[in-house]
Formats: C-alpha cells, sequence, structure tokens
C-alpha cells in the first residue's frame, strides 16, 4: 500500500511542477522541459501494460486540462507508455532479469539508464511536437523544438531521479 501513495504522490508532485513552472518555462522559444513524463519512466516494470498505458493516459489527460490542450499530452503519454519495454529489451543484453526493477539510475546503472530516459524523451518530445504542429511545412523549427526540448526534459528527468531514492530497488 505504502507504494501506491508514493506513486499518487508523486504524481501529484509533477503534476504540480508541470502546471506551475513547465508550462512558464519557453527556453529561447524552443524548449520546454516535461516534468511528468518522469512519472511514467519510474513506474515499475513488473505494473502490467495496461496500467501503465492507463495511468500514463491519466496523467496525459490531467495535463491537458490544466495546459487547455484537447488530448496532446495524453496522445504523447500513452506512445512512451508503449515504447517503455521495447525501448529497454534494445538496450539490454538478452537473458537480462529486469521484470522486478523500478527504474532509476541506482537500479539500471547510468549507462542503461541514461540511453532509456534520453531514447524516451526523444521519443514523447518527437510525438507531441508532431501532434501540436500537424506538419511538416517548417521541419527546422521542429527539429529544434524537439532537440532542445529533449534535451532540457532529459536533464530534468536526471536532476529528478537524483532526488528520489528508494531503497526497494533492485540492482541490475
Amino acid at each position: 500500500m505504502s507504494d501506491w501513495l508514493r506513486y499518487l504522490f508523486l504524481f501529484v508532485i509533477v503534476v504540480l511542477l508541470q502546471v506551475i513552472i513547465g508550462n512558464n518555462i519557453h527556453l529561447f522559444g524552443v524548449a520546454i522541459p516535461f516534468f511528468y513524463i518522469y512519472f511514467i519512466l519510474r513506474l515499475p516494470l513488473s505494473l502490467s501494460v495496461n496500467w501503465v498505458m492507463t495511468l500514463a493516459f491519466v496523467l496525459g489527460l490531467t495535463i491537458d486540462i490544466f495546459s487547455n490542450t484537447p488530448g496532446m499530452n495524453a496522445l504523447a503519454c500513452v506512445v512512451l507508455a508503449a515504447l517503455r519495454k521495447p525501448v529497454l529489451n534494445l538496450y539490454t543484453p538478452r537473458g537480462e532479469d529486469y521484470a522486478e526493477a523500478v527504474p532509476s539510475i541506482r537500479s539500471f546503472g547510468m549507462s542503461l539508464y541514461v540511453r532509456y530516459a534520453l531514447t524516451l524523451s526523444l521519443c514523447f518530445c518527437a510525438a507531441l511536437f508532431l501532434v501540436e504542429s500537424l506538419s511538416l511545412l517548417n521541419i527546422g523549427r521542429l527539429i529544434a523544438r524537439v532537440a532542445a526540448s529533449t534535451a532540457l526534459t532529459f536533464l530534468v528527468i536526471l536532476g529528478m531521479d537524483s532526488l528520489t531514492k528508494s531503497g526497494r530497488e533492485k540492482r541490475l
């Protein structure tokens, strides 16, 4: 039960961070930090795909309600949730047991976690900004927004992961 309360607390914190701080930061008019994807990245790998997708949709819809965006964040969060395990399988060797792990630098190690978080941040930002623009007419600006937001979001994720600590994380 305490794990669910911890995740509920994390859910509320990332939504508040995004609504209060993240939606008001636009570095150079292109980079936006997305605090809330840390919640999806942090969900235990033992959680079923249906639960992960449902939680991602609820998180994205919550952000959409507060940000006045019609379903764009919900779509990008569901794409992120769907890509979590395939991306992890891409970077882990065959036979590696990670089913009980909670993704973090401490459980995955720096190299694997950096690849995992960076790839998923890129996929999320690409999905969100492609849906937002609905066009490839200004591809230079789209690429700049995806690259800058991915870098800023990745730094935010690393910072948030360094602040969280769980004694129940299994080291791979």
